[in-house]
């Protein structure tokens, strides 16, 4: 049912994608929605669950092995990210722009799914400077939010680009940026 609603709501948007829709794309009559959902707001939040859950999942799978060597668990982060979202673009839509709510408690909401890939963010930092490898002057809050922010806001352009081009394509220039700076 969530990728019916990931279609629709990604072809219509939130608001032009009514339940009787969703449950036509998902082949169930409208009252079975309300079996599994309380409303609209309650599916897009499942999505965002369910696809940050699974970035999160692999991404784990992935950090076991990478956990010392920090600029390739931050390499593993944005690729697993930009291809999640960039092999679907209605999933990159609802996860991208229809979920910028101005609501206090869906912003919660999000808060609460986001913050698992926040930590790894911020795990990849720590070992980083651990190891030597990030500078041990750097702002840990400030670079996990430059690289979130970057990781949105590259996914954003993609969409809002009509996704003219490859997002993969884009995780190397996007790890160079983000490991090695403005530097000269």
């Amino acid at each position: 049912m969530l990728s019916a609603a990931v279609k629709v709501m990604g072809e219509s948007g939130y608001h032009g994608a009514p339940i009787s829709r969703i449950a036509r794309e998902a082949g169930v009559a409208d009252g079975t929605v309300y079996l599994y959902f309380k409303n609209k707001e309650d599916i897009l939040i499942s999505i965002l669950r369910v696809t940050i859950g699974d970035i999160v999942e692999q991404i784990l799978i992935q950090y076991k092995r990478l956990e010392d060597k920090p600029i390739d668990a931050l390499h593993a982060i944005v690729s697993i990210y930009f291809r999640t979202l960039g092999s679907d673009t209605n999933l990159a839509t609802v996860t991208q722009v229809h979920l910028r709510q101005t609501d206090a408690e869906m912003r919660r909401k999000i808060g609460e799914i986001m913050r698992p890939f926040q930590q790894i963010i911020a795990k990849t930092i720590d070992r980083g400077v651990e190891k030597g490898v990030f500078r041990e002057t750097i702002d840990r809050r400030i670079a996990r939010r430059m690289i979130f922010g970057t990781l949105d806001e590259t996914v954003t352009a993609w969409i809002l680009s009509g996704a003219k081009y490859d997002l993969i394509s884009l995780i190397d220039p996007v790890c160079d940026v983000l490991v090695n700076g403005l530097k000269a």
